[in-house]
């Protein structure tokens, strides 16, 4: 039996879009997860670049912001399914549900005691650049239906498909980074574990820290912990092998706090490679070489040629002036050198006014540096507080910080939000005047460029009349 719920991943804003799509991806795809990448491919994408792939097709159509992507998870019953298998089901899958329209990336992890599998696609169909739209009921027409119709080919369990109107609403939510991602949960867990585990002297010790941290515990053939705001039970071999109960209590006799700084200082120093392994070229055998040598000496094989592109380099260079000279002339309606003479001062002038413009504006944010600071100050802790109003009682003293924060701001006269439109406002205000001083300063070249050729024409036509002019006075024979 399998069952399946749909996510969407909403736009965190024009600073980074696609941040909950990159963090998808990254996770899904994760080492430790699909047995070193085995379990991980792609369709209508390179899983590693699948993020590029996918942000490019939004370019392509200037479908930027908005709903970034889908997330669906396939959930397998425990010990009904291997993890190869569950892997060609998911591909099918895929294949059918999205077909050729639209970029996924899919993965099974086995690192739980249920096998399930993550596939995410971009909400961009890279064909007709039209947004992917998911609709009331979708989940019990064509999702779950094709997951049933899977899992009856392969011999696996099926469930029943509810009625209820209500029910399919339940396995279609926005994914939140906080809840689905792996921000908090595994992480901040696996931390409080170590941290109980190298200061206890026993395990029964280990298990009253962690109870006294706000963790619920239970014991039965396997531990399984919840920290508060957690919804499920985590069994702690979910973590890995140093996790079992085994393990564990023989951790707690060996481990203790100086021991912990040397693996975390070895930890921190350990070299992360490309996260997808690619194919190494074959070498070619000695024979192979000999072969290959006595082609190129008899002529069947050449050398590929090297570029001539540098004897035209000038050329080139020469045309696209000119190109920028034209449509300079055109575009400002200049006919004589007098209009381009007043052309260029006029641009002068508008340049010194667009350069004072933008020192007031850098004079008026530098009066605002103190607000700006405590509000840098308040983007570090922003996703902790974030975490903390949907119920992340474990970031307290992050938002007891945050409350300091605000009230010095709220003293100022401002708010959070107020400070964030007023840097936003002057970010926006020095780029434009930035943007147009660099316009201004271009065109300025364009028009000098072009009377100083005016000029050098000129004194060209002087030297040839002076010399035609010394040639008629001279005496005749």
């Amino acid at each position: 039996m399998a069952t399946s719920k749909i996510l969407y991943m909403k736009d965190c804003g024009t600073s980074f879009h696609g941040k909950h799509l990159k963090v998808a991806l990254e996770y899904i795809v994760a080492r430790e997860k699909t047995q070193d990448f085995r379990l991980v491919a792609g369709i209508n994408c390179m899983p590693e670049r699948a993020y590029e792939q996918m942000k490019a097709t939004k370019h392509k159509f200037n479908s930027i912001d908005g709903r970034q992507a889908y997330h669906l998870i396939i959930s397998f019953v425990e010990n009904e399914i291997d993890a190869d298998t569950a892997f060609e089901l998911t591909e099918k899958f895929v294949k059918e549900y999205l077909g050729d329209a639209y970029e996924a990336v899919y993965a099974v992890h086995d690192n739980t005691d249920n096998i399930h599998s993550h596939i995410v696609f971009n909400s961009v169909n890279r064909m007709t650049g039209k947004k992917f739209r998911y609709q009331k009921g979708d989940w019990g027409k064509y999702i779950q239906p094709i997951v049933n119709r899977l899992c009856e080919e392969y011999g696996l369990s099926t469930i029943e498909i509810e009625t209820d109107r209500a029910k399919p609403q339940e396995f279609y939510k926005e994914w939140d980074e906080y809840k689905d991602g792996p921000f908090v949960w595994s992480d901040m867990i696996m931390r409080d574990i170590d941290i109980c585990l190298v200061q206890a002297g026993s395990y029964e010790e280990f298990l009253s820290m962690l109870s006294e941290k706000g963790y619920e515990i239970k014991q039965g053939k396997h531990v399984a912990v919840k920290p508060m705001g957690m919804k499920k039970f985590r069994r702690l071999k979910s973590f890995g092998e140093d996790y079992t109960e085994e393990r564990l209590r023989e951790r707690v006799l060996q481990e203790n706090l100086s021991t912990y700084k040397v693996e975390t200082l070895e930890e921190a120093e350990r070299i992360v490679y490309s996260k997808i392994p690619r194919g190494k070229r074959a070498k070619l055998t000695t024979l192979q070489k000999r072969y290959y040598a006595r082609l190129y000496r008899i002529g069947l094989l050449k050398r590929k040629p090297y570029s001539q592109a540098w004897k035209y380099r000038e050329d080139i260079r020469r045309m696209h002036k000119l190109q920028e000279q034209y449509l300079f002339l055109v575009n400002h309606d200049i006919d004589t050198v007098v209009d381009l003479c007043d052309t260029k001062e006029s641009l002068t002038d508008k340049k010194k006014e667009v350069s004072k413009e933008k020192s007031k504006v850098y004079r008026q944010r530098k009066k605002c540096e103190d607000l700006f600071e405590i509000l840098e100050d308040m983007q570090h802790y922003f996703n902790a507080e974030q975490a903390y109003q949907t119920g992340k009682e474990y970031f307290a003293k992050e938002h007891q910080k945050w409350c300091e924060l605000e009230q010095k701001l709220k003293d100022m006269g401002y708010t959070y939000d107020e400070v964030l439109a007023l840097k936003e406002h002057y970010r926006s205000e020095i780029a434009r005047t930035r943007e147009e001083e660099l316009s201004l300063r271009k065109e300025i070249r364009v028009a000098e460029s072009i009377i100083k050729e005016i000029e050098e024409e000129d004194r060209d036509i002087d030297k040839i009349e002076e010399k035609e002019i010394s040639r008629d006075e001279q005496p005749r024979l």
